[in-house]
């Protein structure tokens, strides 16, 4: 879709693969943008009008300090005050799991943007069905790295479940990548059963079908 990005040190692996999926000079807000680093990655590399809402005053503290445009807000509570069709794209990386609502979450965020991008870690991964199986725990990975009785995460999501969600949505699918734990594609021309199996992340980008 686009050209490929070239990794970084301070960029993680999935920002990258999201950053390819954004047009040049595009309007785009990232939910849940912590201290920017998407945000910076965005402006300086696709020339984005990059802005962001992040709940921690600590996110948004580091974020300013950076000279990014960040607010903050709770994407549970705050997206219903953005206008319809205020940006390009609309951002959740790695939250879709923390919010209260996320259906509600995904549909302010189709309703605000011409295109949604979200990454979630995969909770259907082989490798946590393995540790729940054969250990009877939940489990601790490397993009699920909470224990149970201190994680934010509130809605385990899979990449089924994700894909079932966008046809309650009525959603397009335009693009989606599956990820490894060590952050390289997978499977590209794969079915969903074998991503879910599979891919330790995922990144869809959603579009809403409009008659």
């Amino acid at each position: 879709m686009t050209e490929h990005l070239a990794a970084r040190d301070s960029a993680r692996v999935d920002f990258l693969t999201v950053a390819e999926m954004v047009e040049p000079g595009a309007r785009v807000l990232d939910v849940g943008c912590g201290n920017g680093a998407l945000l910076a990655l965005l402006a300086e590399k696709r020339g984005c009008d990059a802005r962001g809402i992040e709940l921690s005053q600590r996110g948004v503290n580091e974020a300013v300090s950076r000279g990014l445009s960040v607010v903050q807000g709770d994407a549970d509570k705050d997206l219903a005050s953005y206008p319809d069709g205020a940006f390009d794209y609309v951002i959740l990386s790695q939250t879709l799991q923390a919010t209260h609502r996320p259906k509600d979450v995904l549909a302010d965020m189709l309703r605000i943007g011409k295109r949604a991008i979200v990454s979630f870690p995969n909770f259907a991964h082989w490798r946590i069905r393995s540790q729940i199986l054969f250990k009877g725990r939940m489990p601790v990975t490397e993009n699920l790295s909470y224990s149970w009785f201190d994680t934010p995460n509130i809605h385990f999501c899979t990449i089924a479940d994700f894909v079932a969600l966008a046809r309650i949505m009525d959603a397009k699918i335009e693009n989606a990548v599956a990820l490894d734990r060590f952050g390289q594609r997978i499977m590209v021309n794969a079915p969903w059963a074998l991503w879910n199996l599979f891919g330790d992340q995922a990144i869809f980008c959603l579009s809403k079908s409009r008659d």
